[in-house]
């Protein structure tokens, strides 16, 4: 070879290499047509990459001959299933190369088609294109399965999330048997909810993540629901409780991520047995409310007494599975559905069921026509959640038939409730007290109370918010303090006059 054609592959191999670096910086898969249409300029010919013993074209240069490919059906074939790895022929007036790529049948075929015999240069460089057009398709490949193994595994997780949230240990294992996760061998698990930009967590996941698809001894679930939000449930022995009160493992590592990232918040629950995983995030939900102004915007939840912990055991069971009764009759998933609007939206529910939010509606309007109560109301919300916890939270006692049945008001009427609504709202201040009021008589409609306040609909929602921090509740995302200022504000009101 002269030192001009030296000159001329060196030339056109970097302008190769310059097309596959550009490609791999996409992450999107190889462009096959556009380095066809590369070797086109720098050699004059047409070209195809065709898929299978079908001869189906994947892409091709411009006008490339697609008449050429009939003919060589039977040689393409036996190219394909690796009988042949070249050949050279003649289809007409066309001088026609082929060349299988790739070791695994069915292999593709790359096709040349040029008025004459292309110069030695032309036919190395198009062997060097088809090498090149190789490694890119094994590179798309191994993207494609490394994208559905983060997609398996994600789903995986979040299996196991969900089993759990529903109390169901036993369940998560046989979801995951041959690679049982070490937390679902733990005593106790705490969770971390957090708070970053949805980019972060996506890479958090990913950057800790073992080859088993967990995350050591814990597990980290992008919320389904909360964009921004993740979940992170790890065994007591990486929580605060070594020597020396430190987080180890990845519990140390979120807490420094959130040390190192002013737009990072985090909320930690206490330790839970499996079964109360969602007891867990319902803790870790009213923490991270209250991390936006806790030093170092990490909060850990600080057990308070429930309201159903103060009630008098057997006439409020008593009350509540009264209330509950019609749902007896109703089906599981109408249930099942009616617990979770209890603590979060229904776009959420739709969204983390993956239903449409019409199927949602129709649920409770079964549900309402059952109980014969508007779960569009927040008090009526509020008394269902409360029945709903009465009930899951206590084995039922025996029925004692000559008790006379409680009502709600009874129940929140005695000294003990009092005590829990002013421990409840003593962290408020008055105007944040009287937001709180008129945002519940307004059916958590904030423009309403602003309207009835005389303030904006943005005044409404920064005395929420601080209301949040000051009571370590989460009023505003999930939801799942509303019920609990619902019966602390009745209680305090009807004890007023």
């Amino acid at each position: 070879m002269t030192d001009a054609g030296v000159q001329w592959q060196v030339e056109a191999l970097e302008g190769l290499l310059g097309e596959v670096r550009l490609q791999a910086s996409r992450g999107v898969g190889p462009d096959v047509r556009k380095v066809l249409e590369w070797l086109r300029r720098q050699t004059g010919v047409h070209a195809a990459m065709v898929i299978g013993d079908a001869g189906t074209v994947e892409a091709s240069t411009a006008d490339f001959p697609r008449e050429v490919l009939e003919p060589l059906a039977p040689l393409l074939v036996r190219m394909s299933v690796g009988q042949l790895a070249a050949a050279v022929t003649q289809s007409g007036a066309l001088h026609v190369r082929c060349e299988a790529l790739g070791p695994h049948e069915p292999r593709p075929v790359l096709v040349v088609a040029g008025p004459s015999k292309p110069t030695p240069d032309a036919i190395a460089l198009i062997s060097h294109t088809g090498s090149v057009l190789t490694l890119l398709r094994q590179a798309g490949r191994s993207d494609r399965i490394w994208h559905d193994y983060q997609h398996g595994t994600h789903q995986l997780r979040f299996a196991v999330l969900s089993a759990l949230l529903s109390g169901e240990p036993i369940l998560a294992r046989r979801m995951t048997t041959g690679a049982i996760p070490p937390l679902l061998d733990a005593d106790q698990l705490r969770l971390y909810l957090l708070r970053c930009p949805s980019a972060d967590r996506d890479r958090i996941v990913r950057t800790y993540q073992d080859p088993s698809g967990y995350h050591g001894s814990g597990l980290m679930v992008q919320c389904p629901v909360f964009e921004g939000h993740l979940i992170c449930l790890f065994t007591d022995d990486e929580e605060p409780g070594a020597p020396g009160g430190k987080s180890r493992g990845h519990a140390e590592i979120l807490h420094r991520l959130v040390r190192d990232n002013p737009r990072y918040t985090m909320g930690v629950s206490g330790g839970h047995p499996l079964h109360a995983t969602a007891e867990a995030y319902n803790q870790a939900a009213h923490a991270l409310a209250a991390a936006r102004t806790a030093p170092g915007r990490v909060a850990s939840y600080h057990g308070r007494t429930s309201l159903e912990a103060v009630l008098p055991r057997q006439a409020a069971q008593e009350w509540a599975r009264t209330l509950l009764r019609p749902l007896d009759t109703a089906t599981k998933t109408s249930t099942d559905i009616t617990r979770l609007t209890m603590s979060m939206p229904r776009s959420a529910v739709a969204k983390l069921l993956g239903v449409s939010r019409n199927t949602v509606t129709a649920h409770l309007k079964r549900v309402e026509a059952s109980l014969g109560l508007d779960l569009t109301d927040v008090r009526c919300r509020a008394a269902i959640h409360l029945a709903l916890v009465l009930t899951s939270s206590r084995p039922a006692p025996e029925p004692d038939y000559d008790q006379t049945l409680s009502t709600l008001d009874d129940l929140l009427s005695t000294e003990r409730a009092a005590a829990w609504a002013a421990a409840t709202l003593r962290p408020l201040q008055t105007r944040h007290h009287q937001t709180l009021q008129a945002w519940i008589d307004a059916n958590t409609d904030a423009q309403r109370a602003a309207r009835a306040l005389g303030i904006s609909r943005n005044t409404i929602r920064t005395h929420l918010r601080s209301a949040e921090s000051v009571l370590g509740l989460d009023l505003l995302t999930a939801g799942t303090g509303i019920h609990d200022i619902v019966h602390a504000l009745h209680i305090t009101n009807t004890r007023a006059f």
